[in-house]
């Protein structure tokens, strides 16, 4: 089959890209920019996903769209979430209708849940968004979901928290300090339980829902997973730099981060600090179950094998310029200062 991935130059979309290819599928990625590292065999179509004509012309002889363009939290797009995750994906769900595809596998959030009082998630979990991106993806979800409630085959595709090789971002400041011996700060105790995927498990959901035509609504983390501190002294004493999990406490530190946010000083955005103290997982087994494929990676794996490539691997002087957000370092801002005095 012939498979579009829009956004498959970013994290997660280059992740689908590559497997396709692995699995011997035509693969053809639209994007802004070409990755460097997208396998040679992938045809590659630069446009924007706002611009409806190119979007149409990329949608030509495709079997199946995996819609992955997005922006993300540490973007703080402002009115651009709604520009690209909601009217681009219109404008991907209708050219596709249009072309006929067979499958139109859409790449959503676990921030359309918002804050979740009980765990685990589930399709029941009302979604309620807490900031701009979630109610962003909630709005590019529901564009879906009607769609798929008038007949079209569709899947919405939740991943929780993004792991894996090359993964920079937020994982980049985490990874930084630890390599440099800081000790890394969380919110509160720590002692929530706290899911991650990595980039090839949730490729793999999107991969199965077209290649086995399954519509549906997969919510899809580890299956294996602690909690936030655990997990963070794992890695920590896995790098072995001497680095510590130190708390912070809850409302003084997302008092502070608010304002630093208001006023440009700090990377993270309010999906990050409303959220990352508090218990966040997903069933997924329904999902496992519908797809019939079980994850490989639980948290820690995810987590060493990551900090492992970052150490070996990662040089930000080769970042091509244009590389999307989770593909490129962080500007740390006065995080910097805190990393100093760790």
């Amino acid at each position: 089959m012939f498979h579009l991935v829009t956004g498959g130059s970013g994290f997660v979309g280059s992740t689908i890209a590559r497997r396709l290819v692995e699995r011997g599928e035509k693969v053809r990625v639209y994007d802004l920019w070409r990755a460097e590292d997208q396998p040679a065999e992938v045809e590659f179509v630069q446009g924007d996903i706002n611009d409806r004509a190119a979007v149409a012309a990329a949608m030509h002889g495709i079997d199946c769209v995996h819609h992955n363009v997005a922006l993300v939290p540490l973007a703080k797009a402002g009115d651009r979430f709604w520009t690209v995750n909601v009217e681009g994906t219109r404008i991907a769900l209708e050219e596709a209708k249009r072309a006929e595809v067979k499958m139109f596998a859409h790449m959503s959030s676990s921030a359309v849940f918002g804050s979740p009082e009980v765990m685990p998630i589930t399709n029941d979990t009302p979604r309620r968004p807490i900031e701009i991106y979630g109610e962003a993806k909630k709005a590019g979800e529901d564009l879906v979901l009607e769609a798929q409630a008038h007949g079209f085959p569709a899947s919405v595709i939740r991943p929780r928290t993004v792991i894996g090789i090359g993964r920079l971002g937020i994982f980049e400041i985490l990874f930084d300090w630890i390599r440099d011996k800081a000790n890394i700060y969380i919110i509160g105790s720590g002692d929530n339980l706290f899911q991650f995927v990595h980039a090839e498990d949730i490729a793999d959901a999107s991969i199965y829902s077209c290649l086995k035509h399954v519509p549906g609504v997969f919510n899809v983390g580890a299956e294996k997973f602690g909690t936030l501190r655990e997990d963070l002294e794992f890695l920590c004493q896995h790098a072995g730099t001497g680095s510590k999990v130190v708390s912070l406490p809850t409302g003084l530190t997302i008092a502070t981060l608010q304002t630093l946010d208001k006023v440009g000083l700090s990377p993270l955005g309010p999906w990050h600090y409303l959220t990352y103290h508090k218990p966040f997982h997903f069933d997924s087994e329904p999902a496992f179950a519908a797809l019939g494929y079980r994850p490989r990676y639980d948290n820690r794996s995810m987590l060493t094998d990551s900090y492992d490539w970052f150490v070996n691997n990662f040089d930000a002087s080769k970042v091509k310029a244009g590389a999307s957000t989770h593909k490129r370092p962080v500007k740390q801002g006065i995080l910097r200062v805190l990393k100093a005095l760790s």
